[in-house]
């Protein structure tokens, strides 16, 4: 890999715990400049608040904290005036491709593809990748370090802690499917 890939994460990527630590450690372990906006994190944040009423809002302001200081110069401000000027499918996420447009992201990284459409954002140079698809192709790249970051997202995991096996299952079950299979030949390295 000559240059890591700037990528904006959206929500729905950061909404479920397993994706988001294993994309920041992805990021902070150098191999994505990883790129979000705090509309972004208000959003899988009140996500996972709605879904989940037992968790504290503090908790979350921590996670987003966190999240802010493992990955350098992760925010995206000023990208709101190019929000109206925007057309996509679904009005409410061209904050997203505006945040890719100000953050000159190569890949805006989705569940909701269709939401992207590839005509739209090729104008801008920008790509929307499924989480699975943008997993694959890293680890193409660079083998050895995304095996690393997930060996480090596995002994990071205490409670309750995780084989290698088991949390190639979780994240395949995050939708992660050709990932977690190219990986387990690697399984030993996790």
């Amino acid at each position: 890999m000559d240059h890591p890939v700037t990528a904006v994460y959206d929500a729905n990527v950061l909404y479920p715990a397993p994706l988001r630590d294993l994309f920041i450690r992805l990021a902070h372990a150098g191999l994505v400049r990883a790129r979000w906006t705090e509309a972004i994190h208000d959003e899988w944040a009140r996500n996972v608040l709605a879904d989940n009423t037992a968790l504290s809002p503090d908790r979350l302001a921590r996670t987003r904290s966190l999240m802010n200081e493992a990955v350098r110069d992760c925010l995206v401000t000023g990208y709101e005036d190019l929000i109206e000027s925007l057309s996509l499918p679904d009005p409410d996420d061209r904050h997203v491709l505006a945040a890719a447009i100000r953050a000159d992201a190569e890949v805006i990284v989705t569940f909701n593809l269709k939401d992207f459409p590839a005509a739209v954002l090729a104008a801008f140079n920008v790509e929307a990748q499924h989480p699975d698809d943008f997993l694959v192709s890293l680890f193409e790249a660079a083998t050895g370090p995304v095996c690393a970051a997930v060996k480090r997202q596995r002994e990071g995991l205490r409670n309750p802690p995780k084989t290698a096996e088991e949390l190639l299952a979780t994240l395949e079950s995050q939708g992660l499917v050709q990932a977690v299979a190219r990986r387990r030949e690697f399984v030993e390295l996790l």
